[in-house]
């Protein structure tokens, strides 16, 4: 019995091999290839016969200091004087002068910085230490704790500063938590980013 189903699976799959190959082609009808075209460029166009054959004259310079020639009337046979328009000479414009431009003065005047940056930042100055390691430590452990510490050497000392903040009131605020943190009662100063 497993032969027969094993028959038929194979039927099956050389039938459904034989639709998906063959089928598609026969379906398809002829088919078509493109192809690009190419289509040369001349190198040098080709000019028209009547193209070549214009000639290149010179200009001819007219003299307008004569007088124009008088007309005379002309009379026709019905008797009756023509008006004909005497030609003026045309009169060339005399060239405006230009006017001076005026001479405006301008004056310098210095204008004092506003900012001087002494009250642009605060800073709270927690502790000052001998060992870059303590206060290393210290900094990481207020940064673990959501606080932008940082260290600053000045001489000898690594000093431990928590800020800077445009706030004065929002570091006053912090002080006594960071008292208890550190057990260091830190100063509120001035934040000067040129001299730290």
């Amino acid at each position: 019995m497993a032969s027969k189903f094993q028959s038929r699976l194979v039927g099956t799959i050389v039938l459904v091999a034989v639709g998906v190959i063959v089928l598609p082609d026969v379906l398809d009808g002829e088919k078509l290839h493109y192809k690009e075209e190419f289509v040369a460029i001349p190198i040098k166009p080709q000019l028209e016969s009547e193209v070549e054959s214009f000639e290149i004259l010179d200009p001819v310079e007219e003299d307008i200091s004569l007088p124009p020639e008088p007309v005379e009337e002309i009379i026709h046979e019905s008797s009756e004087p023509i008006a004909v328009a005497e030609v003026k000479p045309k009169t060339t414009p005399k060239p405006q002068e230009k006017p001076k431009p005026e001479v405006v003065e301008v004056k310098e005047r210095k204008v004092e910085e506003r900012n001087n940056y002494q009250d642009s930042g605060w800073i709270i100055q927690l502790v000052a230490v001998r060992s870059s390691e303590n206060a290393e430590g210290l900094v990481n452990d207020l940064k673990k704790r959501g606080y932008r510490a940082s260290v600053v050497k000045a001489n000898d000392f690594y000093r431990v500063i928590v800020g800077p903040d445009v706030s004065r009131s929002k570091l006053e605020s912090q002080l006594p938590e960071l008292k208890k943190i550190t057990g260091a009662s830190g100063q509120i100063q001035t934040f000067k980013p040129l001299k730290p």
